[in-house]
């Protein structure tokens, strides 16, 4: 009797036990369940600000393991652009130049600023073409280079006389951002440019390049000058299309005297002169100004030299300063590089009461080159050539004319 009672026990015990097993496990699969419901829910109601903060501080993050992972692996994710080219000349670049009709105290301004920077300097009277100084006359008159940023004149040019802009016109350029001619040439902004030149168009760009002289001698019987290029139909899409050949002068070729009778035409109200480089004191005594073309731009130059002017005073082109500050400097950077060759452009004239005088510095070679080194080295040679009282009225070279109107006072800001 004892033997079979002990025995129901143990089985209902048994069933007992399997009961509260089951029961656990059930609870546990509606918790589990609970659980995941609840994340599922959350992840689909975040706001797109949280997620936009939440893709941040994942980069964030990621920076810093990058950081800590050691500079081996930051070399991986870095890219580096290789040039094969010295910044730096390794012979006398002026060796050749011809500079019997050249103004001495210029010439020797050019060379001092350029030291031994692998470039050229040109200096042009723009109420003339005369060269006064051409320093690496074999560079000078190659067949050019891509004009980089500076291109970015004739595009203004051209979209101020098609009516397209003013100085204060802005572009959205995406992100809630938008900026005008003034803001986008002093700083050089390549989307902004890019805008017009979509805007513009090829026909009109290309029209408007050459009447300001680009695909042709800028010389008048130069010799050994060397045409610079402008290419009959637009660069391809994968390229960049005219969006890149009107911000990077992709495609373009351009030469030292070419910028520089486009920027003389700037700085004497529109006068397109044959650049001239006397060679012989008879040449220089009986010089004779050859205008190529008269351009209507006068109009439009102070929509422009504005920026010219932030430029110098805020912008890219602001290193001019470190050396000279004690006349109105406008002008314009570029920096670009090709096929492991980097370039260095500044394009500028000195604005003042007496006169004017234009400068364009080119420089190529490798990390050490760029636009702002450029118009550093123009700064030098406007000290030099202010220290040797150029600019004072009745100096040997320097033609007295009247003054292009000033740019209005700009407010100097951050870049």
């Amino acid at each position: 009797m004892f033997s079979k009672n002990s025995a129901l026990l143990n089985l209902l015990l048994t069933c007992m036990m399997c009961l509260l097993l089951l029961g656990s496990g059930t609870a546990a699969n509606i918790s589990t369940g609970s659980l995941t419901t609840r994340k599922s829910k959350s992840h689909l109601t975040e706001s797109k600000t949280a997620r936009r903060r939440m893709r941040h501080l994942a980069r964030g993050r990621a920076v810093v393991r990058t950081q800590v992972a050691g500079t081996a692996h930051r070399r991986r994710h870095r890219y580096y652009e290789r040039f094969n080219a010295s910044s730096f000349a390794t012979n006398d670049v002026t060796a050749g130049d011809l500079t019997t009709g050249e103004d001495p105290v210029v010439r020797q301004a050019a060379l001092d600023a350029l030291g031994n920077m692998n470039g050229t300097v040109v200096a042009i009277e723009p109420t003339s073409g005369r060269v006064l100084a051409m320093v690496n006359q074999k560079l000078a008159l190659s067949s050019g280079a891509q004009p980089c940023s500076t291109i970015k004149l004739s595009v203004a040019l051209a979209a101020l006389s098609e009516g397209l802009i003013n100085k204060d016109t802005e572009i959205n350029l995406g992100a809630h951002s938008r900026m005008n001619l003034t803001e986008a040439l002093a700083h050089s902004n390549n989307a902004y440019f890019e805008a017009l030149g979509r805007e513009l168009g090829f026909e009109k760009v290309s029209f408007y390049a050459h009447e300001y002289g680009l695909g042709e001698l800028a010389g008048f019987d130069i010799s050994g000058e060397q045409l610079g290029t402008y290419p009959d139909q637009v660069i391809p899409a994968t390229e960049g299309g005219v969006g890149k050949m009107c911000s990077f002068g992709e495609g373009v070729s351009m030469t030292p005297l070419q910028l520089g009778a486009m920027v003389s035409a700037i700085a004497n109200g529109g006068t397109l002169y044959y650049m001239q480089h006397p060679t012989t004191p008879e040449e220089v005594a009986n010089f004779q100004p050859r205008i190529k073309r008269h351009l209507d731009i006068e109009p439009v130059i102070p929509e422009l030299s504005d920026g010219m002017a932030g430029a110098v005073e805020y912008g890219t082109a602001r290193s001019v300063r470190l050396n000279f500050n004690e006349e109105s400097i406008l002008g314009k950077t570029g920096t670009c590089s090709h096929a492991g060759t980097r370039f260095g452009w500044f394009a500028s004239y000195a604005n003042t009461d007496i006169g004017r005088i234009v400068t364009v510095v080119f420089l190529q070679g490798g990390r050490p080159t760029f636009g702002p080194k450029a118009a550093e080295i123009a700064g030098r040679m406007y000290r030099n050539l202010y220290d040797h009282n150029f600019f004072v009225a009745g100096t040997a070279g320097f033609t007295p004319a009247e003054p292009v109107q000033k740019a209005s006072s700009v407010t100097q800001q951050q870049q």
